[in-house]
């Protein structure tokens, strides 16, 4: 049967792994194909509007886009015949979100795709099941399906929160904390609940206590939200009980997003910490038909140079996906400044998605009601800072063209790139979020608190809009008076500048003037 490679399915092993054996070739897996977009030309014409801020574009329902854009029933059919002739079982097939999930074993895996299956080792990440080179598919299956993810299950992002250490004070700095609702009332949100809205959350990993939950919004004073969990694959609300790991970041998102929008659904989609899953769990929040979130926050990603560009495209599509639909995507930059925890600069994805909302980090000081001193949140290497960048993987998007960054010896240089982040907001461990998580008191830091505080304004410019505002990058740039305009401070490689630039983006939000320009 001829073949192809696969474009963009190149993988090599994480830097520092040794390959510690070949996995069973009885072992069951499941493997997730992406299939093409029908009507592309017409759905690209639809996201240039969109992406022009065009107002006269209304969302589509999510039902209508998958009659629209959903997969051809035609390439279904390939795909299911493809299976039957790999000895593979067809275990979910979605139409929507384009995927078709497969089950099997390693050693038919193998011979389908053409792709030798080994078990690493790597001294962060722990054992995982990898793949080198390229990824085949029968001629069959040619422009059909455009990815293949899950032959390897590496750890593929990292949630950005950060505990506040214990802290040794320096003459100058003592630290601070605030209530999410301190924040948004700092920030000026607007009034509201985000009463009939849902909020999605994803997670990959980790669990949340009702009782912290309980108990946290009854100490602040506001109706405990409802939160429903989605399970995903093989995902699950699961605490593990220690609040260092995934469930600092669970319970983050869902207490501050509860606090500022007590009235909105919180749906949380639990999956596992792969491409596949990661991709599987946005495609599901996107299109879930029965929670129906207008706005999702994602705090977890990972450095551009750590996806294949196969899984990067997918996913990004997954994403212009919820632009068409309405869906406004608020995506955590980073915690680990210009370099990403890697070396030079690096965007982290999915943040560096032109189709979302990437929210920065700040440190943030109050005198009462109002902001004291606001600048981009670096605590040194040890304490963090918020990632910003240019992207190597995604060209200028419309709304920032013309837009330059500047570095840290202060040479301004035109985007090549899309640019990181576009919103920011309160970051710093040491002026953080008092939190609840495993039964312990703490205050969290990280973008990982801004995301889900974006969400939770979307939530209530929407309800109050009675309608959701969407995709809002472009009007955002229209509009930056709308944003506090932070100029002092670096995350590295970049420093922050009056206007845009790739420490704190727009700015932080005033909320009442986001939500007029909205």
């Amino acid at each position: 049967m001829a073949r192809h490679v696969l474009q963009g399915s190149e993988r090599a092993p994480v830097e520092g792994s040794t390959v510690v054996g070949h996995c069973d070739p009885a072992q069951r897996i499941e493997v997730h194909l992406i299939l093409r977009r029908p009507a592309q030309e017409k759905f690209d014409a639809l996201m240039k509007k969109i992406e022009a801020g065009d107002p006269g574009v209304k969302p589509l329902s999510r039902e209508a886009f998958a009659s629209e854009f959903g997969a051809a029933a035609e390439d279904l059919s390939k795909v299911k015949a493809f299976a039957a002739q790999a000895g593979l079982t067809v275990v979910r097939e979605d139409a929507a979100s384009r995927t078709v999930v497969l089950g099997g074993t390693i050693a038919q895996f193998q011979t389908a795709f053409d792709v030798q299956l080994q078990h690493y080792q790597h001294h962060v990440l722990g054992q995982y099941r990898g793949r080198t080179g390229v990824i085949s598919l029968p001629d069959t299956l040619s422009g059909v399906v455009t990815a293949v993810l899950g032959l390897d299950n590496r750890p593929q992002a990292r949630p950005h929160f950060r505990i506040r250490p214990p802290f040794h004070p320096a003459k100058t700095a003592q630290p601070s904390s605030f209530t999410p609702l301190q924040i948004a009332s700092l920030y000026q949100f607007p009034q509201g609940d985000g009463s009939g809205q849902c909020v999605g959350i994803v997670e990959l990993g980790g669990g949340y206590n009702t009782s912290d939950l309980k108990s946290y919004f009854s100490n602040l004073g506001v109706s405990a939200p409802t939160v429903v969990s989605v399970g995903v694959d093989q995902g699950s609300n699961s605490p593990t009980g220690d609040p260092n790991g995934p469930d600092g970041e669970v319970t983050l998102d869902i207490e501050v997003v509860g606090a500022v929008a007590p009235a909105a659904k919180i749906a949380v989609y639990f999956t596992t910490n792969t491409d596949s899953g990661f991709m599987d769990a946005v495609t599901t929040a996107v299109h879930d038909t029965t929670n129906k979130p207008s706005v999702i926050s994602i705090s977890w990603g990972g450095p551009e140079s750590g996806w294949t560009s196969q899984s990067l495209q997918a996913f990004n599509n997954a994403l212009q996906s919820a632009a068409a639909m309405g869906v406004t995507v608020c995506v955590a930059s980073g915690d680990s400044g210009s370099s990403d925890g890697s070396t030079g600069t690096v965007a982290d994805f999915p943040a560096s998605s032109p189709y979302v909302l990437a929210c920065g980090g700040t440190k943030l000081t109050a005198s009462g009601q109002t902001i004291a001193s606001e600048v981009v949140w670096n605590d040194g290497k040890e304490g963090g800072s918020g990632g910003g960048g240019v992207s190597a993987a995604f060209p200028v998007p419309s709304w920032q063209q013309g837009l330059s960054s500047t570095s840290s010896k202060g040479v301004k240089t035109a985007l090549k790139g899309r640019g990181v982040p576009d919103v920011a907001g309160n970051a710093s461990p040491e002026t953080g979020y008092e939190v609840l998580i495993d039964g312990s008191q703490t205050v969290v830091g990280g973008t990982s608190a801004v995301a889900p505080l974006w969400a939770a304004l979307i939530a209530r410019i929407n309800a109050a809009k009675g309608s959701p505002v969407g995709f809002v990058n472009p009007v955002l740039y229209k509009n930056p008076s709308a944003l506090r305009d932070i100029t002092q401070g670096n995350n590295g490689a970049y420093e922050a500048s009056a206007g845009w630039d790739a420490c704190t983006g727009l700015g932080s939000p005033n909320g009442q003037k986001v939500a007029a320009a909205l």
